[in-house]
C-alpha cells in the first residue's frame, strides 16, 4: 500500500513547480541600467536575458520530469493564464508609449520591465510550446485571442535584436512552425516531440 503522506508531498512538489515556472515567466531580468550610452544597454540587456534563459530552462526542466501528465495539464493551463495576461498588460504598456521593437532600450523604468515580459515571455513559451506541444494546443488551439497576441509577441522579438542569431531565434522558429503561425519547413521537426506527444 501506498503511505498516506505520498498526496501531500505531490501536491507540495507541484504547488513548487508552479511557484517556480511563474517566477521564472512573470518576473522580468534585473536591467537596472543608467549607462551614459543607450546603444551598450541593449548589449547589457543581452547578457542578462541569457541567465534569465537558464533559469526558465531549469525550470521547465522540473516540468517535464514531474512525468504526471494531469497535473502538467493543471500547471500549464495556470501559467499559460498568467503568461498571456502579463503579455497583454505589456504590449498596452509598449503601444501606449509607442514604443517601436527596434528603438534604442529603453530607460524608463515600466516601459523597461514591460519590454523584458514580451521578450522573455515569447521565448518562455516557447520552450513551453516546444516540450508540450499536445498540451499547449490543447489550451491555445482554444484561445483565439492568444493566436494575435503571439503574432505580435514574435513580430517585436524579431526586431528587437535580442534574438538575432543563436539558439533562442531557433525556438522562436520552430515554435512559430510547430503552432501553424508560420508554414512548415519541408524538413521541419520539432526535436522535443516524443511519441506520447502524438497520442490523441
Amino acid at each position: 500500500r501506498m503511505p498516506l503522506c505520498r498526496p501531500l508531498l505531490t501536491m507540495r512538489s507541484v504547488c513548487a513547480v508552479v511557484l517556480a515556472l511563474a517566477a521564472v515567466a512573470l518576473s522580468s531580468a534585473d536591467s537596472d541600467m543608467h549607462r551614459p550610452r543607450q546603444d551598450s544597454n541593449l548589449e547589457i540587456y543581452k547578457r542578462l536575458f541569457e541567465t534569465k534563459r537558464k533559469d526558465q530552462l531549469n525550470a521547465l526542466k522540473n516540468l517535464v520530469e514531474l512525468n504526471d501528465i494531469n497535473q502538467q495539464y493543471k500547471i500549464i493551463d495556470i501559467m499559460l493564464k498568467g503568461l498571456f495576461k502579463v503579455l497583454e498588460d505589456s504590449r498596452q504598456i509598449l503601444v501606449a508609449a509607442n514604443m517601436q521593437p527596434d528603438d534604442p532600450f529603453p530607460m524608463d523604468d515600466k516601459i523597461k520591465e514591460a519590454y523584458s515580459h514580451v521578450v522573455e515571455n515569447t521565448a518562455f513559451f516557447g520552450d513551453v510550446a516546444l516540450r508540450f506541444p499536445r498540451i499547449v494546443h490543447h489550451y491555445y488551439d482554444r484561445n483565439p485571442d492568444w493566436g494575435g497576441l503571439l503574432r505580435w509577441g514574435l513580430k517585436f522579438c524579431n526586431q528587437t535584436g535580442v534574438f538575432t542569431g543563436g539558439a533562442h531565434q531557433h525556438v522562436l522558429t520552430l515554435m512559430s512552425q510547430e503552432l501553424g503561425i508560420t508554414e512548415k519547413a519541408p524538413d521541419f521537426t520539432n526535436p522535443y516531440r516524443t511519441e506520447r506527444d502524438d497520442v490523441s
